[in-house]
């Protein structure tokens, strides 16, 4: 089944490249694009098989994932995205899934994980206020999950995520931005909201394999860290506009011709070739290592074995390298593409803005993931919890 959703998302490009730029000029992913990932299936593939989904290898999610952004950097990364989140969603309570997925199971949520807001612990659950920054996707979303810590008596007892239904909260259009234009990442608002205690989940439960929703989706899957799953959200379709830069690059040079050095044809310049040949290694490089290293942890879950701390810890090494891999690369390639390039409209400056743009999101913070790794390796104890 995985497979006929890949092929159907395969087949779906040409469309989703034709309207790159209308996603740009919308600021939020075409309504069409929305529907036509919707009927490929996308969606479902970490959704759970009680609700209608795949539950499928998280592999087979991202190389879908880099390929859609290969094609439109803001589509891909709102599909990323709002796909990973019925990943996350399964780890809820059973209520919380069957609130969402009971009557309609294409139900799409938006999220904001930074503690934009607080969630004051009452009887049976919890009184939510804030405004979230950067929700992407949230015009084709009808729940929100929104990050921010428990409050009791005054004080931070927990951190974690409330989700919260469309009805009630608001969405404030603020994003105009110089990359990512297409991603409709806009501030969710919600004004002292009743969250019941089974709609928030805990990223200390998560962290220790305690999620609830594990009682009910026993799958693989949902036994991966977060530390791997939401910064490889991130990466991915970075690396994804690094392939998609990589052709759009070829073909321009393959067609142009440069006035500067007598009418010469770019694609007859040695050095232009080498520059080419390095892009390629480094984005194939950091694909490799970013999806060799979730199949890794897939593997040991699949064969009953747990995560160990040093792959979780290498795995977010090189998913932070690998945004840094494919940003030097989309830099390398649109530095030798000449003016012509920088014309609004034309697909590699827009790859270039895009990855730029996802690039400052704070999971690709390199030096972050670094020092994490840099601490564990030394054999002192590691307090970040994104890992």
């Amino acid at each position: 089944m995985t497979q006929e959703v890949t092929e159907r998302v395969e087949a779906l490009l040409p469309t989703l490249r034709e309207r790159a730029q209308e996603a740009e000029d919308l600021r939020r992913i075409p309504d069409e694009s929305m529907k036509a990932l919707q009927e490929t299936g996308f969606f479902r593939l970490l959704q759970p098989k009680q609700w209608g989904g795949h539950a499928a290898d998280p592999v087979v999610f991202y190389d879908s994932v880099r390929r859609i952004a290969s094609a439109c950097g803001s589509t891909g990364w709102v599909a990323g995205i709002i796909g990973v989140h019925n990943w996350h969603l399964a780890l809820f309570d059973q209520a919380a899934q069957e609130e969402v997925w009971g009557e309609d199971t294409d139900v799409r949520i938006s999220s904001s994980y930074a503690p934009m807001g607080v969630g004051q612990a009452v009887d049976g659950g919890y009184i939510v206020r804030g405004s979230w920054a950067w929700s992407s996707g949230s015009d084709h979303a009808t729940w929100a999950v929104l990050g921010g810590p428990v409050i009791k008596n005054g004080k931070p007892v927990d951190f974690g995520s409330f989700l919260i239904p469309r009805s009630e909260y608001r969405i404030d259009d603020v994003w105009n931005v110089v990359g990512l234009r297409g991603t409709g990442s806009n501030t969710v608002v919600v004004e002292d909201v009743f969250v019941p205690t089974h709609r928030f989940l805990s990223f200390r439960a998560m962290s220790e394999g305690r999620s609830p929703g594990l009682a009910q989706n026993p799958d693989p899957v949902y036994k991966m860290p977060w530390g791997t799953i939401h910064p490889t959200t991130i990466s991915t379709p970075i690396v994804g506009m690094g392939y998609g830069a990589y052709e759009a690059h070829v073909e321009h040079q393959g067609k142009r011709v440069r006035a500067a050095y007598a009418g010469e044809n770019a694609k007859d310049d040695p050095f232009a070739k080498v520059r080419v040949a390095e892009a390629a290694s480094d984005i194939d490089a950091a694909w490799r290592q970013l999806s060799g290293n979730v199949a890794e942890e897939y593997a040991l879950l699949v064969a009953g074995e747990e995560v160990p701390f040093d792959l979780r810890v290498r795995a977010r090494r090189d998913q932070v390298r690998a945004t840094g891999r494919v940003i030097a690369s989309i830099d390398k390639l649109f530095e030798s593409s000449g003016a012509t390039a920088l014309a609004n409209g034309t697909p590699l400056q827009r790859f270039w803005r895009d990855a730029h743009a996802g690039r400052v999101h704070a999971a690709n913070d390199p030096e972050r993931a670094y020092v994490m790794y840099g601490t564990h390796e030394f054999g002192l104890p590691v307090t970040d919890a994104m890992v």
